[in-house]
């Protein structure tokens, strides 16, 4: 409650303002402000996965992905917890049973191709179906983009 100070007459009666301070709520605000931008970081997936990059067009992620990563010494991981390959359908099952939703499998660019199809066909045997490839935007390192060749004739 503020007060104002009048110079007019002599009553020693200080009038009532009816003013909202907001200076506590800006205080708040930056308060909730730093607080979100310091968890914002720690909320994602933080495995070291060196993934294969892709040209292809993103597609829409949805809220709360569920992350299968294969890192480079072959153990596989659910989001940031590494689980034994015998044990990766029922650790799915545990998070949630919904068979129909769609998992995002991440291979490091080290694991062998029969690696990542084991992983894949124990997900199907355990009834996940619905897999997606997890790549980096962009084009391959060190690669240009396929040109036509022009036939020589001599």
């Amino acid at each position: 409650m503020g007060v104002t100070f009048n110079d007019v007459g002599d009553d020693d009666e200080l009038g009532e303002t009816h003013e909202i301070n907001v200076t506590p709520f800006i205080d708040v605000m930056l308060v909730l402000l730093i607080i979100f931008m310091v968890a914002a970081p720690l909320s994602t997936v933080d495995l070291p996965v060196d993934l294969p990059t892709s040209s292809a067009v993103p597609q829409k992620r949805p809220d709360k992905p569920t992350y299968i990563s294969i890192k480079s010494n072959l153990e596989v991981a659910v989001g940031e917890d590494t689980v034994r390959r015998v044990d990766l359908v029922s650790r799915l099952d545990a998070l949630d049973p919904s068979k129909e939703r769609r998992l995002f499998l991440r291979g490091d660019r080290q694991v062998p191709y029969g690696d990542l199809m084991d992983v894949l066909e124990l997900l199907r045997l355990g009834g996940y179906t619905k897999v997606s490839l997890v790549a980096m935007e962009g084009r391959p390192d060190n690669q240009t983009p396929a040109q036509p060749q022009s036939e020589v004739q001599q």
